[in-house]
């Protein structure tokens, strides 16, 4: 697709404002033609896959967040459908659990990284812990971080040490050979509306909607301050965000596809080599000799 995703791309220390990135963007496409697209980009990962897994020296994290209701499930269903599953693994993050807020909050995240040949996407992820803490701040004293013990003592600097700390961890990440893709899908809020009202509405939707969504609905300011700050302090060079408009949920499946493909495109992947053609010949008689 001839898409300029660059211009979807946060460069690292630019200041954004989420108003003025488009959410309801189709280039051109429609339903069927991005379905094909779809199909199309499906086919070019298979390939890049298994040159990916034999290569053997990078691993692929696809880090996904987004609004409730903006369609990450189905970027995953649609985008990865053709994935070999030995080598893509999906890990969702609700909660932290009792056992997890022993350690600090990186160490779930950690445990569940791709080994290299791996593709691991985060359907949320270590990001929670500057969007959903951002704007409920009492979830952090569940953390039981010395010298946090209440609301009032987390402050800026808390929170620039925590993007640094990503920034850092992340580095550390790519330096060892793995490759970082993290996208932002932006919904608007009349488009989450009526994906509510449908989840509502049909019965079989029904098990989608959560009275929680709407809590975090009515705080969608605060949350937008949320995302533009993590946007604006974790895009880097090496990691950088993609905001991609998921009011059409065709187009998104379409462009974070690409993303991908872009990535992997990067990498420069070969098969590695194999046996002497002579050891081949031999194994070969061998074989039809039996």
């Amino acid at each position: 697709m001839d898409y300029d995703y660059n211009k979807l791309r946060i460069k690292s220390g630019e200041k954004v404002h989420l108003h003025k990135f488009p959410t309801d963007e189709s280039a051109g496409f429609d339903k069927k033609s991005a379905k094909e697209e779809v199909k199309n980009n499906i086919d070019e990962l298979q390939t890049y896959q298994e040159m990916f897994y034999a290569d053997d020296r990078y691993s692929l994290l696809v880090i996904l967040q987004a609004r409730d209701a903006a369609g990450k499930d189905g970027v995953i269903r649609h985008v990865m459908s053709g994935i070999n599953p030995q080598g893509c693994r999906v890990h969702s993050f609700k909660t932290p659990t009792k056992n997890e807020l022993e350690h600090d909050y990186m160490w779930r995240h950690y445990r569940a990284l791709p080994e290299r040949g791996m593709i691991e996407i985060f359907n949320r992820s270590h990001y929670e812990n500057v969007l959903t803490t951002k704007v409920n701040p009492e979830f952090i004293l569940n953390e039981r971080i010395p010298g946090y013990d209440s609301v009032e003592k987390i402050d800026d600097k808390f929170w620039e040490n925590r993007y640094a700390a990503i920034n850092a961890i992340e580095k550390h990440w790519t330096d060892n050979g793995m490759h970082i893709v993290k996208i932002f899908l932006n919904v608007s809020k009349d488009e989450q509306k009526k994906r509510f009202l449908s989840r509502i509405d049909n019965p079989d939707k029904n098990w989608k909607f959560s009275s929680a969504d709407l809590i975090a609905r009515s705080n969608w300011d605060k949350y937008e301050k949320a995302y533009e700050e993590m946007l604006e302090k974790t895009s880097t060079d090496y990691a950088p965000w993609y905001v991609v408009p998921a009011d059409k949920k065709y187009f998104a499946r379409v462009a974070v596809g690409d993303i991908i493909l872009g990535e992997f495109k990067k990498m420069n992947l070969r098969f590695p080599p194999a046996e002497s053609p002579e050891l081949l010949a031999e194994a070969r008689i061998k074989l039809m000799n039996e």
